[in-house]
């Protein structure tokens, strides 16, 4: 299983970055794939959940309304569009799926 995810970076507040995670060594199509973030000195949060097909999706209170999950299996990627970002979406982004994880993609929302 190898998960890479790219998109992070520095941004300010108020402002969008697009999250992507490139999959392979498993049934990318037939996984249910998962974001999950870590602030610093902070525990590994569940961001947001996107099934199979992409129908059915799930986003921690805290991002609802602002982040979007989306994937595209023939390309066997996921993503994460985050918008309206505050300084407390600062953390490491991580996707998981496979019962593999990426190696993060850090996320700083600063003025």
């Amino acid at each position: 299983v190898q998960l890479v995810e790219s998109g992070g970076g520095l941004v300010q507040p108020g402002g969008s970055l697009t999250l992507a995670c490139v999959a392979s060594g498993f049934a990318f199509s037939s996984s249910g794939m998962s974001w999950y973030r870590q602030a610093p000195g902070k525990g590994r949060e569940l961001v947001a959940v996107i099934n199979t097909f992409g129908h059915s999706t799930y986003y921690a209170d805290s991002v609802k309304g602002r982040f979007t999950i989306s994937r595209d299996n023939a390309k066997n990627t996921m993503y994460l569009q985050m918008n309206s970002l505050k300084s407390e979406d600062t953390a490491v982004y991580y996707c998981s799926g496979g019962n593999g994880w990426g190696q993060g993609t850090q996320v700083t929302v600063s003025s």
